[in-house]
């Protein structure tokens, strides 16, 4: 006969592994894993930048068990988007240009993080003008602020110091652009300055940027009923120069096809005098072009003396894939936060993630325009100053030159489509002798008015 005590015991036992049992089943529902894609560096990136991602990877993980992270290599274009959109191919984190954001997302291309970004500790810091290129007409966060830069013109100290120029002086008028770029070029047989041709909407951006210094515009208004104005004087005064400098003074070099990347690389080989790109893009010199720091220098663009000249500013936004569901949705806000967001207001993060920076030999304190209100963006400079590694002393040209100048957005219509349909006149002063400035901004200009009215 069985004992009722031991019965009762059994019964106890059995009950309570059935209770870890169900524990451990509902412990392992709870810490169900999410895995999200998101865009690391773009091809081409140096070992050490590579690992220096991997390493913030790891640190997230840690931090945050229950995500996996598998990080894609991504760059930007209008067309390499919509093409890896359509095929589900996209990151579920990526970055996407100011100029983009609002309308991707009023076409719904990109996911609403509304929710999830209000609810982040410190969204009242945020820089209400650059938060909003992030903001869909109708109220919708679909984006935070990666970076904000100005326009700015890079030079290269080695090759002013050898055509006998001051690279502590770098010119102030496009005047004085001109005359250096002849002087380089006539005394180390370098481009004295070069401009970015390539067909991918780069040489028309840049152009724009020319343009905006001379005080000249390339659109009035908003939307689709916006005017094209991309063949006013100052437009034309600018692709003049661009001639001038191509034909007559024979100081832009052979590559009249160049896009970021490559003319990026030219000027970190040493190829290039001076050359228009965002303040921002020291980073890129390093990660993926191993520039010698000695020879960089950092200059604000030369403007006109007019009321409306300006310098174009621009910047990069950090967005979801629209198909992302909540729990997705819910792991790249957290990823936002931890690499883009957090150090600029959490002292700890900032040293940590400066810390990773440095050990990876990868730069910080590249001048940038802040995201949030200047006291954080003034107090978070303080907490990383121990780690800055970029030659300050080479960018001071521009760190005290940019706030006297009138930072101005890019085009608001059609953006991308306003810059391709500039990309023509740009190509064509750079290899035609004798292309009509005034005939190619014309033409340019009915087709951007089309393209704007139409919504492209």
């Amino acid at each position: 006969m069985k004992s009722t005590r031991m019965t009762a015991l059994l019964a106890v036992i059995v009950t309570s592994l059935l209770a870890v049992f169900a524990s451990s089943v509902s412990s392992a529902a709870t810490t169900k894993t999410t895995t999200i894609s998101v865009v690391s560096l773009i091809p081409g990136s140096t070992p050490e930048a590579i690992a220096q991602f991997n390493n913030q990877v790891a640190a997230f993980e840690k931090a945050n068990p229950s995500i996996k992270v598998k990080p894609i290599e991504y760059q930007w274009t209008g067309p390499t988007f919509a093409a890896k959109l359509a095929a589900g191919t996209l990151p579920t984190v990526f970055e996407v240009p100011f100029t983009d954001a609002r309308s991707l997302g009023d076409n719904g291309q990109l996911a609403d993080l509304t929710a999830e970004i209000k609810q982040l500790p410190y969204y009242s810091k945020y820089n209400k003008a650059v938060l909003a290129e992030g903001t869909t007409a109708k109220g919708k966060i679909i984006a935070l602020p990666k970076g904000a830069y100005a326009m700015a013109l890079h030079y290269n100290r080695k090759l002013f110091t050898a055509a006998g120029l001051d690279p502590n002086k770098p010119p102030t008028t496009w005047a004085q652009v001109q005359s250096y770029a002849r002087l380089i070029t006539q005394k180390t047989g370098k481009a004295g300055y070069a401009q970015m041709g390539k067909d991918d909407n780069s040489a028309g951006w840049v152009f724009t940027t020319l343009v905006y210094s001379l005080g000249g515009r390339m659109e009035t208004g908003r939307g689709t009923t916006a005017k094209a104005t991309l063949n006013n004087a100052k437009a034309v005064t600018a692709l003049s120069m661009l001639k001038k400098m191509r034909w007559t003074d024979n100081t832009m070099g052979s590559n009249f096809d160049m896009g970021w990347s490559d003319i990026n690389q030219a000027f970190a080989a040493g190829n290039v005098g001076m050359y228009i790109n965002g303040s921002d893009v020291y980073t890129n010199l390093v990660s993926a072009s191993n520039i010698d720091p000695s020879i960089y220098g950092l200059a604000p663009i030369p403007l006109a003396k007019n009321k409306t000249a300006g310098v174009l500013g621009g910047g990069t936004l950090v967005a979801v894939r629209p198909d992302a569901n909540a729990a997705a949705r819910a792991a790249a806000v957290k990823w936002i936060d931890f690499y883009y967001e957090r150090p600029l207001v959490d002292k700890a993060q900032a040293i940590r993630n400066a810390k990773t920076l440095v050990a990876g030999k990868q730069p910080v304190g590249v001048p940038a325009l802040p995201l949030f209100n200047k006291a954080q963006y003034d107090l978070a400079n303080t907490w990383i100053k121990p780690y800055i590694n970029v030659p300050l002393a080479q960018m001071k040209p521009f760190n005290t030159g940019i706030f006297n100048q009138q930072v101005i957005a890019e085009p608001a219509a059609s953006t991308q489509s306003v810059y391709k349909t500039l990309d023509g006149p740009v190509q064509a002063v750079l290899t035609d002798k004798n292309a009509n400035v005034q005939q190619l901004l014309d033409q340019a200009n009915s087709t951007a008015q089309a393209q704007i009215s139409a919504g492209k």
